[in-house]
């Protein structure tokens, strides 16, 4: 439920100027958009409605243990997948559509691995109690 409240709580904060620099030059979804929540992540319309709605996702899903591992596994893998992606293209192509910047990416790292290892924790945790009660 923290990490589907905080994609939630990201994707308000990149809508409020101020928390997100230069919001003036957001544009939907490109590379040109030059928005930066807390002035270093890169954002657009798309890139704050995809944080939205992962947080949704997380709230929703929390409901049960098995959804829960289930909503940090998948969220995970695909931003370990946004992360290859964000290294691969060029940042300065069309390809950028997200958009995402260095900062993106490793922090995309960081979430995917983090998630997954929550995920696995989860499902560890959900086995001790089975085989203890």
């Amino acid at each position: 439920m923290t990490v589907g409240a905080v994609f939630l709580l990201v994707g308000v904060l990149g809508f409020i100027p101020g928390i997100t620099t230069d919001y003036d030059t957001m544009e939907f979804a490109a590379h040109h958009s030059e928005a930066k929540l807390l002035g270093i992540f890169q954002v657009s319309v798309l890139h704050n409605i995809v944080h939205l709605a992962f947080g949704v996702a997380g709230l929703a899903l929390a409901r049960t243990a098995p959804q829960a591992r289930l909503y940090l596994l998948a969220g995970g893998a695909v931003y370990l997948v946004l992360w290859l992606y964000g290294m691969v293209i060029d940042h300065d192509s069309d390809a950028n559509f997200v958009p995402v910047n260095t900062a993106d990416n490793w922090l995309h790292l960081v979430l995917g691995l983090g998630m997954i290892a929550l995920g696995a924790l989860l499902t560890r945790r959900s086995a001790t109690a089975r085989t203890a009660g």
